[in-house]
């Protein structure tokens, strides 16, 4: 019993030691807590919405002052014409819009109802779903407060319309996030071993005395996962077309270049964590937990990154999966141009610029 309990203390001693195995034991669960119990939610707050109001009469202005005033909306412009929601909604700063109808409150009082257009974006399936129940709750609610106990049965009906995505299928949503959490992961678990392991193997030295320089090292230890990203890349956009009925709206041509910059983006990130880890072990852990959880909580697809904290979504800018996740919306399902996704290319292409530098920085530091 008493070598049993200094075994314990042995092992106790040996876990306090590492810090690594410290972060991992109560850090990380800690850190998930917080995110999925406080920070992450499907409700959504503050959306931005455009009012396209035709009547301009008391009632429709009653409903947009209610709708301002609720948490889940931000009324960003009131519009003039339906050229202009599009506009907003092709832009990407709005989810959702609404629009009355000249003589709205003279077809309320003299035909005893009056109907009112509500468009989403139907990208995002269940985000649109969910700001159209809330539009029309408030509409709905409105009625109920001032008719319910009037003389005439006045009727207001919403009318509800899903851009880019009519029908509401998931696939719409669900296909960018694969594509965005399957390449990162992939690409960067990939070539996060591939310097590692010339270290454990011992034939660092042949790279360090062959006559090739540092980038053309680290560049040609990327080009055959370059090439089988692009190979994968394929077959998931043939799967999303023939076999999940998926269309591709925009310019494939376009799609594939912009893909290919986040192809590598992610080997640069790879690279990074293989310049910087000592064993194959743990780069495979770092790559694996560090991108898992990022992707699948920042990215977009399975939670509102506006509806987090100020911090969260301040993190999510560093988050390549983010920017990815808006263009493949953008191209493969809105059918837009590259002037509508010029920002976000640039950020990505920034972000590689950068993790190639800090590759090759710490490869050098390697050949010191």
């Amino acid at each position: 019993m008493k070598q049993f309990i200094t075994f314990v203390k042995k092992e106790f001693k040996h876990v306090f030691r590492d810090r690594k195995s410290l972060l991992m034991l109560f850090g990380l669960p800690i850190v998930q807590i917080v995110l999925f119990g406080f920070a992450l939610t499907n409700e959504i707050k503050n959306s931005k919405i455009v009012v396209l109001d035709h009547a301009h009469d008391n009632i429709t202005r009653t409903i947009t002052n209610e709708i301002e005033a609720s948490q889940y909306f931000e009324i960003v412009s009131e519009v003039r014409n339906i050229e202009e929601v599009e506009a907003a909604f092709k832009s990407g700063k709005i989810k959702s819009a609404i629009i009355f109808p000249v003589n709205f409150e003279n077809d309320l009082t003299h035909l005893n109802k009056a109907q009112v257009q509500v468009i989403a974006d139907g990208s995002d399936p269940n985000t649109a779903t969910t700001l159209t129940n809330y539009l029309t709750s408030i509409v709905q609610s409105y009625q109920q407060q001032h008719f319910a106990q009037g003389p005439l049965p006045y009727q207001i009906i919403p009318e509800v319309r899903m851009l880019y995505n009519p029908e509401l299928k998931g696939a719409h949503n669900f296909v960018p996030g694969v594509m965005a959490l399957v390449l990162m992961l992939v690409c960067v678990m990939m070539t996060s071993i591939s310097i590692v392991r010339e270290k454990e193997l011992g034939t660092m030295e042949i790279l360090l005395v062959s006559p090739f320089k540092p980038l053309l090292v680290i560049l040609a230890k990327a080009m055959p996962y370059l090439i089988l990203s692009l190979i994968n890349l394929t077959i998931i956009l043939l799967l999303s077309v023939f076999a999940l009925g998926l269309p591709i709206n925009g310019s494939v041509v376009l799609l594939f270049s912009v893909s290919t910059l986040y192809i590598i983006t992610a080997l640069s990130l790879g690279l990074l964590i293989s310049t910087s880890t000592a064993s194959q072990q743990t780069a495979m852990l770092l790559s694996l937990m560090g991108m898992l959880l990022p992707t699948m909580l920042f990215a977009g697809f399975m939670f509102p990154i506006e509806n987090m904290p100020l911090p969260l979504q301040i993190i999510s800018n560093a988050v390549p999966a983010k920017w990815f996740y808006i263009i493949v919306k953008s191209v493969m399902i809105k059918g837009l141009g590259i002037a509508s996704i010029w920002r976000e290319v640039l950020i990505l292409f920034g972000m590689t610029v950068a993790l190639l530098g800090l590759s090759l920085k710490k490869f050098k530091v390697r050949l010191a």
